[in-house]
């Protein structure tokens, strides 16, 4: 597998402001991906977990399961322990062939906390770091002995966010732990995707491409704004409408094999998903096309 390009139904539908897209049937949002051409989709709440059900429903659209999320709390439990809590859902990629685990730590995380400003989120102290990346390397090898490499997500808000946070992570963690590079993470914590792009080519196991609108983002920064507040205010956008330099990302990417998932996760009132998604996927075509494949 080279390039597959999905999407994630955020786009259509928030997980962490579910009234944002609540209107928004399954359906209407699998259509639209498959009249875009997108070959796949990521997991989100509107979405059956029966392996069978999902495995149907995403099959009546020819589309396939990508991966999806999973919310850890490794600083408050080892890693057997974490995954038993992961079994359920670790059982269902594997049911539909999905080879990646989505995977972020939310121990104390505020992204779905519409009141607390990012300058709250959790922190690991310099002697944390060490066990945390112990656990997480641990955790990785149980799911790469069955067949699904763990993808870790710094995300705004939570204990891996800023391009220190990515990089101490890096350095804690063993080689066969992956990198989810999400550009538009990187660009609102202020990290270069570029740089974060070269130094870890090859642990990156998962891409999510999303933009960033300069200007919401400063003000977000600036006025010390949460993190919902400012996908609210449109700090997101799809690839080619903000200020990330994607062309000089993919050239870092060259090498990369796997899926590159669309994101923006936007108020859908205001930013019509088939719209945004539409123009997201000849975007990215178009970058995939010139600088990877």
């Amino acid at each position: 597998m080279r390039i597959r390009l999905g999407a994630n139904p955020i786009i259509w539908s928030n997980d962490d402001m579910r009234e944002l897209g609540a209107e928004t049937q399954l359906e209407t949002c699998l259509t639209q991906a498959r009249q875009i051409g997108f070959e796949g989709m990521e997991l989100g709440h509107k979405f059956p977990r029966d392996a069978r059900e999902l495995a149907a429903t995403l099959g009546r659209f020819g589309l396939a399961c990508v991966s999806g999320w999973y919310s850890a709390q490794l600083l408050a439990r080892d890693a057997r322990s974490e995954l038993t809590c992961l079994r359920p859902h670790l059982d269902l990629l594997k049911a539909v062939g999905s080879s990646v685990l989505v995977f972020a730590d939310v121990s104390g995380a505020i992204h779905g906390d519409l009141q607390r400003p990012l300058s709250q989120r959790p922190r690991l102290k310099a002697n944390e770091w060490r066990e945390f990346g112990r656990r997480i390397t641990e955790l990785s090898a149980m799911t790469a002995g069955e067949g699904v490499r763990l993808a870790y997500h710094h995300h705004m808000g939570t204990v891996v966010q800023s391009e220190e946070d990515v990089d101490t992570l890096m350095d804690a963690t063993g080689e066969d732990v992956g990198l989810l590079l999400d550009t538009g993470h990187a660009a609102f914590a202020g990290a270069d995707p570029v740089s974060l792009a070269r130094r870890y080519a090859s642990r990156i196991g998962h891409l999510h491409a999303k933009d960033v609108r300069a200007p919401v983002c400063e003000q977000a920064k600036a006025e010390d704004w949460s993190f919902l507040r400012a996908v609210l205010a449109g700090v997101f956008t799809v690839p080619g409408d903000g200020s990330v330099a994607f062309e000089r990302v993919f050239r870092e990417l060259r090498n990369y094999s796997g899926w590159l998932v669309l994101e923006a996760e936007q108020d859908p009132r205001i930013a019509d998903p088939m719209t945004y998604a539409s123009l997201g996927f000849r975007n990215l075509r178009r970058l995939v096309a010139e600088h990877i494949q």
